[in-house]
């Protein structure tokens, strides 16, 4: 999962990114709101982490021009102001979730787990699949109820597949998500880690679609 944090604080920014990966994601940071605005019309992201006090542009307005142009990307608020009516105006704004500084990292964590879960339509917060089940919060995969060792980006390419049944993800969109802009992506990468994948769980699980990307059938 690709996230994009934007928060102005550096020490603040910098343990937030480092939790984040920490608990698997890729994280790209920004540091004031046009900046954000840019990252978000250049790139795909899965969550937005936003404060609001921002320079350049406010999280509101970052907010508000997100919602504007029809896009339905998951918004977390993370910021100092805590009265009852900025609550109440950033989920009017749009905001799916609301947190107030100074916060736990674990609850962070969960709170992102849940719009995640929620954005593509899932219950449960395991991801199970056949005999296949991966479970976000303990990044353990079990094949048959016998555990299943994959990297951490092996991971994260079977966790998003997985939580886009029946779609065909692109190499370039599998690649957003393991890498972010200031990190260097081998040619053959992705391809890699599906051989991997498929060593571990068997050629039939992972489709490829020539010319297109990579698919886990829908379950009937």
């Amino acid at each position: 999962m690709r996230l994009l944090l934007v928060e102005d604080d550096e020490m603040l920014g910098d343990a937030i990114r480092a939790g984040l990966v920490q608990d698997g994601y890729t994280v790209d940071w920004m540091k004031d709101g046009a900046s954000a605005e840019a990252a978000l019309k250049a790139e795909h992201f899965d969550l937005v982490v936003l404060d609001l006090g921002l320079p350049r542009r406010t999280g509101l307005e970052v907010l508000k021009t997100l919602r504007a142009a029809d896009n339905p990307i998951p918004v977390l608020i993370l910021t100092a102001r805590d009265t009852v009516s900025d609550r109440v105006l950033g989920l009017d704004s749009g905001a799916d979730d609301y947190f107030v500084k100074p916060f736990d990292m674990d609850e962070l964590n969960a709170r992102i787990r849940a719009l995640l879960r929620r954005s593509s339509g899932r219950a449960s917060p395991q991801l199970v699949y056949k005999s296949l089940t991966l479970d976000p919060v303990s990044h353990i995969v079990t094949n048959s109820d016998t555990p299943v060792e994959l990297s951490a980006r092996e991971f994260i390419i079977l966790q998003t597949l997985l939580e886009n049944q029946g779609k065909v993800m692109s190499k370039n969109r599998l690649e957003q998500v393991l890498y972010g802009w200031n990190q260097e992506v081998e040619s053959n990468t992705v391809e890699v880690y599906i051989h991997h994948l498929r060593k571990k769980l068997g050629n039939e699980l992972i489709q490829t679609i020539r010319g297109v990307g990579y698919m886990i059938k829908k379950e009937d």
